[in-house]
């Protein structure tokens, strides 16, 4: 795709944006040394809309444009199910999870580990946490972005990796969570307005020149079998998505863990003002969730009927941006799509040297460091692990669905990590060697399932083995004694009150998503 002078000054302009807003929010008061809450807590000052907008734009990113496109193209409207029940994980952790995490004052998911049962428990999960978001999650995000670039651009795939990992790393290793947080409201603008215009875009093609709301009509009527929400057993992706069991199923635990328990994500959250902006924020991420589907799944579906000429699904989006996006426009596109990957990699990466500085530096390496020192184990910690990301990115060049390599290894911890903080939160006999039980499980179990069951969906194998998890710490627990432990969090019925504005915005939510599936059923 060649870019105009325009699209070029229209891209030029969104990275001058973004790392002049990054450096500037990161700027140093007179007389104020920067404490380890500034740096990866942005102060604990955001308000509901920065923290919607930056949580979404954290999960936004090129696994979505890139991944969920190529799922979309291969599978269809289904895959959409993971960002429209989403949007209920986001309400349910905004009720029922931050209450308890926001009353603690933590820092980190395994510091909350260590209040509510022991510092094993702690330790291990932190590392579970280090290994996926490193070797799985940043170096996912580094190759498909580079991929666009590749696909786009013809730039280098190698070259490609590092040019993303730079950007990142210039605004948000030194400016920390404030910087990403703030700079991400202008990235997730960019990517909602930079994802409909594509949408838009290929819609109008497809309706043959009357119009998107015939083309989406013809695409419905072309490729029924891409907008079934629900796929039957014969479906050949149906080990994907199993049918009902993505209702009632593993679905529910994947969505827990990624809006409840991921640090990349509660971040945002544990950095509001208060609880009630915590919430709102949470309630305008589930808005913009319903959205999502729209800018990364329905181009897949796009591609599909127009016949793309891809050797697999993950050349769907870039196929579109090469074929669709007229002049003037492509560097709006581009813009939005390298706004979502940026966003993520300084979310990860800031995420990740929370976890390794408060959760092992500070634990195990130096229990008295100043708060100077925090912050500077922090950026230090950050370019390793962008570092190592980018040794690691080009070895993925092989996948086929990168979105589905994603939920596979993630789902390998899941199970263990939602029965931990569900026990954790809510039950108050559950122990801490029935936590660190499900810990060491989780992994051998899934990969147990996977190793004997190897036709088994993913997601009903995350629903499996997360009962078999629940059994384990009911089983331990009740042994360990007849009396609830004595560092339970005392839970008062009061926590889980909730605004006007969170509740209304919660029942809009759940009926816009009732209709959507009583019409795609």
């Amino acid at each position: 795709m060649d870019l105009s002078t325009i699209d070029i000054a229209v891209f030029s302009g969104y990275c001058f944006l973004i790392i002049s807003l990054g450096l500037f929010v990161s700027r140093r008061k007179k007389g104020h040394e920067e404490t380890s809450a500034d740096y990866f807590l942005a102060g604990r000052s955001l308000p509901w809309w920065a923290i919607g907008a930056s949580l979404i734009a954290s999960n936004i990113s090129a696994e979505q444009f890139i991944g969920m496109s190529g799922s979309g193209y291969a599978i269809g409207l289904g895959i959409a199910s993971y960002e429209w029940i989403g949007a209920i994980g986001l309400l349910v952790v905004a009720k029922y999870f931050l209450p308890v995490f926001i009353k603690t004052g933590i820092y980190t998911m395994p510091q909350f580990l260590e209040i509510r049962f022991d510092n094993r428990v702690r330790t291990s999960l932190a590392l579970f946490w280090l290994l996926i978001y490193i070797f799985v999650n940043l170096t996912s995000v580094l190759y498909l972005g580079a991929l666009v670039l590749k696909n786009v651009l013809g730039v280098p795939l190698v070259y490609a990796i590092i040019g993303l990992a730079l950007f990142s790393a210039i605004y948000s290793v030194y400016g920390g969570l404030k910087a990403v947080a703030w700079t991400d409201v202008v990235q997730v603008t960019f990517l909602v307005f930079g994802g409909l215009i594509t949408t838009y875009l290929v819609l109008k093609e497809i309706g043959g020149g009357e119009g998107f709301i015939t083309g989406f009509n013809n695409m419905l009527a072309v490729a029924p079998e891409k907008i079934d929400m629900i796929l039957s057993r014969d479906h050949d992706q149906y080990k994907y998505l199993p049918g009902i069991g993505v209702l009632i199923g593993g679905m529910w635990m994947a969505n827990l863990y990624y809006f409840g328990c991921n640090q990349y994500i509660i971040q945002r959250a544990l950095a509001a003002k208060n609880i009630r902006e915590a919430q709102r924020g949470m309630a305008f991420a589930g808005f913009l969730k319903l959205l999502l589907p729209v800018l990364v799944v329905l181009p897949g579906i796009a591609a599909f009927v127009l016949g793309a000429e891809i050797d697999k699904p993950d050349d769907a989006y870039p196929w579109l941006l090469s074929n669709f996006i007229g002049p003037g426009l492509k560097g709006l596109v581009f813009a939005a799509l390298i706004a979502a990957i940026v966003s993520s990699l300084s979310s990860m990466t800031n995420s990740s040297s929370t976890i390794y500085t408060m959760d092992i530096y500070k634990t195990f390496i130096n229990k008295n460091a100043s708060e100077k020192k925090l912050v500077q184990t922090g950026r230090l910690a950050s370019l390793t692990f962008l570092v190592i990301a980018v040794l690691i990115a080009p070895q993925l060049r092989n996948l086929d669905q990168a979105f589905q390599f994603i939920q596979d290894f993630t789902g390998y911890v899941t199970p263990g990590v939602v029965a931990i903080f569900l026990a954790g939160l809510f039950w108050k006999r559950a122990t801490a060697d029935s936590a660190l039980a499900a810990a060491v499980l989780t992994i051998p179990l899934s990969l147990g399932f996977d190793l004997f069951f190897p036709e088994m969906a993913f997601m009903n194998r995350v629903g499996i083995c997360f009962l078999i998890l629940c059994a384990v710490i009911t089983g331990i627990s009740l042994a360990g004694g007849k009396y609830a432990s004595v560092k339970a969090i005392p839970l008062e019925r009061s926590l889980f009150k909730t605004g006007t504005v969170f509740n209304v915005s919660s029942i809009i939510i759940f009926a816009i998503l009732a209709v959507i599936y009583a019409v795609f059923w």
